[in-house]
């Protein structure tokens, strides 16, 4: 069984509340969803919205001709006669999604006509597209309402519509009403009365119900389904495609054209476009999900794999992790050991997960790269066993003049003294550090990719500070964190601790 996939992330997950993607962006993750994820269609805008909208479909259909993709890009249109045909062709597009009244209620009150009326809209739109060389395929908005109130409306509607040059009939639960029942209901109605035809299924996710309704669609006969990035969205979103593929594979055994190893790195591209977090434990995507936590687990795992099951990470362009905290238990520990190529005898262990246990229930976040220096604070190393120590360090913050940073540090043992001015006080720092590194010893110096701040719940002016920085050097991305009540010390503790991490490298 082959399921067909149209991602609107560009289209319906755009109109998620606060998103707005540049032209740049748009084209981007165009590329992305066709080259690299492979879905089979692209919906990438509505017709008529902006001139800038305009311009953005331009450069993605100017793009997909050269790519030889161009009938898998389509434009949400409306029955609003030569307009957004017009509008789709200048673009120059080949495929409108039009958008007809799948319910009485909207015919009636929204359009304020009859469904005699309606159709002969439509009719006229579909045969001026067909003139134009622009393929149709039609959406039946509000479509689960109009199967709940108006079946007779909807099927007044297809009868006049499969005699019409039209190739998919699009079926969205518009306001996310439906239930997995009550979609494996509707849909087999349809495939009865029009077993010949060609249904996608449009989820919206306002019951938290989308991903199972896309199923029960599929049960149903569904040739395609609608899906986006993280499941972007109007209200509560759409099905989110990693979710949905996922499903369809392990528990329908279905095709779908779907690249998964490349699913996280583009929900990645999106989220970080988008401006909206991926939330720890969303299925798939989320940063949380491959990580075990209790220490159990991670027993189990050393022990043929008993806490595996079929999502295993690799699939998805992803490693399985296992987090250190309070409920960590001596196989976490391991598993995190092995991955750094060091070992611990059993009273060492003890002490090492009595401190990850105390550092849990302070709320601090321990990672991997953490370990080394608990292990080395635990089993009381001197500060000596560190190649790089930080002596000292003064600040300045001045209205009126930019910060600035003197440092004093021992690398392997040589120290060294420096001082910048920077945009912030931490600028300065890293300013002033880069200078001991590039310009007095000519090192390369790592890259900061990404600085993520947080404060523990609770609101108090002396509330612990987390700071996590990803770093690049060469070709290895690693985290650092650092903790204090002061945000930029908390940045200091992290840098150093990358910097004693390079050196051992």
């Amino acid at each position: 069984m082959k399921i067909e996939i149209l991602d609107t992330t560009l289209r319906d997950g755009e109109q998620t509340s606060g998103v707005s993607f540049v032209a740049q962006e748009k084209l981007m993750i165009a590329r992305l969803l066709l080259e690299e994820l492979n879905v089979d269609r692209i919906e990438v805008a509505s017709a008529r919205v902006s001139d800038g909208e305009l311009e953005s479909v331009k450069a993605i259909c100017s793009w997909a001709k050269r790519r030889g993709l161009l009938e898998r890009v389509e434009v949400l249109g409306f029955v609003d006669g030569m307009d957004s045909l017009n509008w789709i062709h200048e673009a120059g597009c080949q495929v409108i999604n039009l958008l007809c009244k799948g319910s009485l209620k909207h015919c009636s009150f929204q359009l304020r006509k009859t469904a005699e009326e309606h159709i002969a809209d439509i009719t006229e739109v579909v045969l001026n597209a067909e003139r134009m060389g622009i393929s149709v395929n039609v959406y039946l908005e509000d479509w689960s309402n109009g199967m709940q109130h108006s079946p007779e409306y909807v099927f007044q509607l297809m009868d006049t519509l499969i005699q019409l040059p039209i190739k998919r009939f699009m079926l969205p639960d518009t306001l996310g009403i439906l239930n997995p029942l009550q979609t494996l209901e509707y849909m087999r109605k349809m495939m009865k009365r029009y077993p010949k035809r060609h249904f996608d299924f449009h989820a919206h996710n306002d019951y938290d119900l989308a991903v199972a309704n896309v199923l029960a669609a599929v049960l149903s006969g569904a040739k395609g389904l609608h899906t986006t990035i993280n499941g972007l969205g109007e209200r509560a979103g759409n099905a989110p495609l990693a979710s949905v593929q996922a499903i369809l594979k392990d528990h329908f055994n279905a095709e779908t054209s779907i690249v998964e190893d490349r699913l996280n790195d583009v929900s990645r591209v999106v989220e970080s476009y988008s401006g909206i977090a991926i939330p720890a434990n969303k299925p798939i995507v989320g940063e949380s999900v491959f990580t075990q936590v209790a220490g159990v687990h991670a027993d189990g795992d050393s022990k043929n794999n008993l806490y595996f099951n079929d999502l295993l990470p690799e699939r998805f362009g992803r490693t399985r992790e296992y987090a250190l905290g309070k409920t960590s238990g001596k196989a976490n520990i391991r598993k995190n050991l092995e991955s750094l190529g060091l070992e611990l005898d059993e009273e060492s262990m003890k002490k090492v997960m009595e401190r990850i246990i105390e550092l849990g229930d302070r709320k601090e976040l321990v990672t991997q790269e953490d370990l080394p220096y608990i292990i080395s604070d635990v089993l009381k190393y001197s500060t000596a066993n560190s190649k790089v120590i930080l002596l000292g360090y003064f600040l300045t913050l001045t209205r009126g003049l930019k910060p600035v940073a003197t440092l004093k540090i021992s690398i392997n043992g040589k120290e060294y003294e420096e001082t910048s001015a920077g945009d912030g006080q931490y600028d300065a720092f890293m300013r002033a550090l880069r200078k001991v590194y590039k310009i007095t010893l000519g090192r390369k110096f790592p890259r900061l990719l990404n600085y993520a701040v947080s404060i523990p719940p609770g609101g108090r002016t002396d509330a612990f500070v987390q700071t996590v920085i990803t770093w690049k050097n060469k070709e290895h991305e690693f985290r650092t964190k650092g903790l204090d009540p002061d945000q930029t010390e908390a940045a200091i503790k992290a840098t150093v601790k990358m910097l004693n991490i390079i050196e051992e490298e």
